[in-house]
């Protein structure tokens, strides 16, 4: 067995509302460098607004002295992958740190994206035919989305559409949700430069010396449906919206709408039909935007878990998987038995409230009071007032998780922290 490493430093840099985590491990006589995510969707609240991406870029490739050995970009969300886009410089520079691998979820290989009934089934299913028609099935239905979320956006600046905050909502989870394709192209070429993986649930990694890796998310459709999240019998249900969507082929439209009598000239409307008018965009902006958090929490269910295992230390990092994505991953009593005594967990999905179920946060026994000699350690990148409202219990950071984290866990939030700019965790093994 390869030499374990000594210890581990792991970086979260504050990137405002996305994730950014540099995990080095120390071995020796030798240094690897793993990069958890690169994305973000608002500037942080605190430091230098300017080209804040760019310096964390820059600080990346200064700790690793030119050389990247593992990239993971865990889903396709904006505020997790922007950050390799080459159409900023950032995505440029992560490049030219030659990373030898390159680890995405399975929704991610290009040739199923390509062609999903063709693709190789040993990536990701046992080569029955029913799951590559799901298959494509379901990664058909996340390209679609990629339209339905710039158009969802652009909808959302017309000031008469609804209130501020739901326009806000709408153009923040529109924005998150665009296929952000300089990145994706970009991740695709340092795999085929290196060493490309495409995981699902069960997976073990030989990439660290001397790490145990294990993928326990995501599930291929094959082995949970729940991923999909939207089945028949939900009433917000994407996926029978989605050839209307696409065949609106709404994604090419013009920002505003031709008014149905274009030679009528307009007059304002009596103030009667002026209320039943704000109240029906109200409505439409209402569904509108059940609809994109739909699709939001699809995108995040492909998202990948990894546990690492050094010794008796466990380092959990779940990128944004929900409770869909989770429940395979804990209905594995080993898997469980695995996951009681983890070390350090990387928050879920920002703090959102579906990411860190009770079922996983009750299995962690190292989770208790300040007298606990080895409590759990808890990092959490976030940005509060970005995403969901107090008013419906969907804020991120959802203030009761954050409560217990902080009276059960070693808690650090990347916007709280010390050190605006990156906070640092040392793991002795």
């Amino acid at each position: 067995m390869a030499a374990a490493p000594l210890s581990l430093t792991l970086r979260m840099f504050n990137v405002g509302f996305g994730d950014c985590f540099l995990l080095t491990f120390n071995y020796a006589n030798d240094v690897r460098h793993m990069l958890v995510d690169f994305g973000s969707t608002s500037a942080p609240k605190r430091g230098p607004k300017k080209d804040y991406m760019l310096r964390v870029a820059e600080k990346i490739k200064e700790i690793c002295a030119g050389k990247l050995h593992i990239v993971v970009a865990t889903h396709r969300h904006r505020d997790h992958v922007s950050g390799f886009s080459t159409a900023a410089q950032t995505g440029k520079i992560i490049a030219g740190l030659n990373p030898d691998i390159v680890i995405q979820p399975w929704t991610e290989d290009p040739l199923a994206q390509t062609n999903a009934l063709t693709a190789k089934s040993t990536l990701y299913t046992r080569g029955k035919a029913d799951s590559r028609k799901m298959t494509a099935h379901f990664l058909g239905a996340l390209e679609d989305m990629h339209g339905v979320a710039d158009a969802v956006k652009r909808m959302a600046a017309d000031e008469n559409l609804a209130g501020r905050q739901t326009r806000d909502q709408l153009q923040f989870l529109g924005d998150d949700n665009l296929k952000n394709e300089s990145a994706v192209r970009n991740l695709i070429r340092m795999g085929r430069k290196g060493k490309a993986y495409f995981v699902n649930a069960g997976m073990k990694l030989n990439i660290l010396p001397g790490v145990v890796c294990t993928v326990l998310g995501p599930p291929t459709l094959e082995q949970s449906d729940e991923i999909r999240a939207m089945r028949a019998r939900d009433p917000g249900e994407f996926w029978q919206f989605r050839s209307f969507w696409a065949s609106q082929n709404l994604a090419k439209r013009p920002g505003t709408a031709r008014p149905l009598l274009p030679k009528v000239p307009s007059t304002e409307p009596p103030a009667g039909v002026r209320w039943f008018i704000n109240q029906s965009r109200q409505i439409q902006a209402d569904q509108m935007l059940g609809l994109v958090r739909d699709l939001d929490d699809v995108m995040n269910n492909t998202s990948v878990i990894l546990l690492l295992e050094v010794g008796k230390q466990k380092i959990l990092l779940p990128g944004d998987a929900q409770i869909e994505n989770w429940s395979y991953a804990l209905s594995k009593p080993e898997w469980c038995k695995r996951l009681a005594d983890v070390n350090l967990y990387k928050v879920g999905h920002h703090g959102s409230r579906n990411a860190t179920p009770k079922r996983l946060w009750h299995l962690f026994k190292h989770a208790g009071p300040a007298r606990k000699a080895d409590r759990i350690a808890t990092l959490c990148s976030t940005q509060s007032g970005k995403h969901g409202s107090v008013r419906s219990g969907t804020e991120v950071p959802r203030r009761l998780l954050v409560k217990e984290l902080r009276q059960n866990s070693r808690f650090t939030s990347s916007e709280e922290a010390e050190d605006s700019f990156c906070s640092e965790v040392t793991i002795h093994f």
